[in-house]
């Protein structure tokens, strides 16, 4: 009887550590879930068909429109060019926002005009999706774009494009959720493209 009931003794603390360890596992894994709401595969082929409609609008790529450049501020970058217009994506037609980036040593606003190759780190990206992709933060896709179009990556190596960041403290969404007008736009040029 004394080693029947070790017997079961043992069987159970298995069995409850066995149990906790997939508890554990399934909660590390909604939690990884909830925490990726972007950089997914679907994020990057939509980001890619977007790099692609872009660079056939003029608004990114070789060859693409230029106008006065301004001075920017963080996390963007020292100067900034900023484009709105109606793109299509996937069959969608929505308003999109582009923002070009440039850092670089002594970059000045007329440096930027006479060499942007050499100053332009990222292209940044805000694309008016479908009407419930992401009602929660207006239907917003977000991209940031290195220069010859591939996606910049965060420090834990997640591709930015898609609901970036969203339900963190910092980033795109928690940034421009603040923007005011509701509309998650910090310079809204691209409002009456809405209409």
């Amino acid at each position: 009887m004394k080693k029947l009931t070790t017997l079961l003794l043992i069987s159970l603390t298995v069995l409850v550590s066995a149990c906790s360890n997939n508890m554990s596992s399934d909660s590390v894994a909604k939690k990884s879930m909830m925490a990726m709401p972007f950089g997914t595969s679907m994020d990057t082929d939509y980001a890619q068909q977007l790099w692609q409609a872009l660079n056939n609008a003029k608004l990114a790529g070789n060859g693409a429109i230029e106008t006065v450049p301004y001075k920017g501020q963080p996390p963007h970058g020292a100067v900034l060019e900023t484009f709105s217009s109606k793109l299509s994506v996937a069959g969608h037609s929505g308003v999109v926002y582009v923002k070009r980036n440039y850092r670089g040593k002594d970059i000045t606003r007329s440096r930027v005009a006479n060499n942007r190759g050499k100053y332009l780190k990222a292209v940044t990206v805000m694309f008016k999706r479908e009407k419930g992709y992401d009602p929660e933060n207006k239907d917003w896709f977000w991209a940031k774009y290195k220069p010859d179009g591939s996606l910049h990556s965060n420090p834990k190596g997640m591709l930015l494009a898609g609901r970036v960041a969203k339900g963190m403290n910092m980033g795109c969404i928690s940034c421009h959720r603040a923007a005011p007008g509701g509309d998650y736009l910090f310079n809204n040029t691209a409002a009456q493209l809405d209409h």
